[in-house]
């Protein structure tokens, strides 16, 4: 579907380049196992399943984990109108509108298309910021919202979700003493070679698709901030609105923190604790210096046009 969002060539190239590297990784991946003798058919059908489930009832499962709920225009009227007024400017549906009594702040988009589609907002972001910034967050959602980004990195997940799951398959398996190849027998040492050859395959498939998806989902971010400052014509407004939200995300207690940063790849900016954790290395989103760069060079280039 078509929107006044401006097109981003690179985000169209980086995720057309990573999904065929995701499904050549997906070929070469059960090439690798049938090669050692695995049939694991039911593990690609719960995995097909969870695919299916994530990506058709994304907006359902995230407004459940964030504890946030649908609300009517009569319950959110100002909210609503921002949603409206930046619909009609994009010229794309309207998405249904949540509000996530948290004191996180923090927004997120989710849904398989601009018509099965949310935006919400937390009430800790609703506190802090301004007319014009919260203005700016919507329109970076939406954005995401215009480009199906969601049904796109839920399709780009699928092979981690694949390989993980037959990691555990076969360490389950391996010490329960399960069968593997379809049930041939093997005698024990040719079984311990083929849970740890399925393992190692599973573990390298895992890692390289999950640094893919995690470049991919930084880059998507960017594109967003770009789309949405562009739409609204106010760079400045989305930099603000960063600014604030990480830092206010200082003040939150760790817990809380810790809570949000399972949600942080539908996050407007990411909960992240203090100190060393995973997040930090392999972060679905760009570091804020970078976001904060784009944006000054956008309004720049606004104020003084070539």
């Amino acid at each position: 579907m078509s929107t006044r969002y401006p097109k981003d060539p690179g985000l169209t190239a980086r995720m057309t380049v990573t999904i065929f590297l995701l499904g050549l990784l997906y070929v070469v991946f059960i090439g690798a196992l049938l090669a050692v003798g695995v049939s694991y058919g039911v593990v690609i059908v719960i995995a097909g399943a969870l695919l299916f489930a994530q990506y058709f009832f994304s907006d359902k499962i995230a407004l459940f984990s964030m504890h946030a709920r649908v609300v009517s225009e009569q319950e959110a009227p100002e909210l609503h109108a921002m949603v409206d007024r930046l619909c009609a400017l994009a010229d794309m549906p309207k998405p249904k509108v949540g509000i996530a009594e948290s004191d996180v702040p923090n927004a997120f988009a989710t849904g398989r298309s601009p018509k099965a589609a949310v935006v919400c907002v937390t009430s800790g972001i609703m506190r802090r910021l301004d007319y014009q910034e919260l203005e700016a967050v919507l329109s970076h959602e939406l954005s995401h919202v215009a480009h199906r980004d969601v049904a796109v990195m839920t399709i780009a997940s699928f092979l981690g979700v694949l390989a993980g799951l037959i990691t555990r398959f076969t360490l389950y398996a391996g010490m329960f003493g399960g069968g593997y190849g379809g049930g041939r027998d093997r005698d024990n040492n040719n079984g311990a070679m083929a849970v740890l050859a399925i393992m190692l395959i599973s573990i390298v498939v895992y890692a390289i698709s999950f640094l893919l998806t995690r470049a991919l989902s930084r880059y998507r971010e960017l594109s967003a901030d770009r789309s949405g400052a562009i739409l609204i014509g106010a760079p400045a407004a989305l930099a603000s609105a960063l600014t604030k939200v990480t830092g206010a995300m200082s003040q939150i207690p760790t817990r809380d923190l810790r809570s949000a940063e399972a949600f942080n790849a539908f996050f407007f900016a990411p909960a992240l604790t203090k100190g060393f954790s995973l997040s930090t290395l392999f972060s679905t989103h760009p570091p804020l210096e970078k976001r904060l760069e784009q944006l000054a060079r956008l309004e720049e280039q606004m104020r003084h046009p070539a």
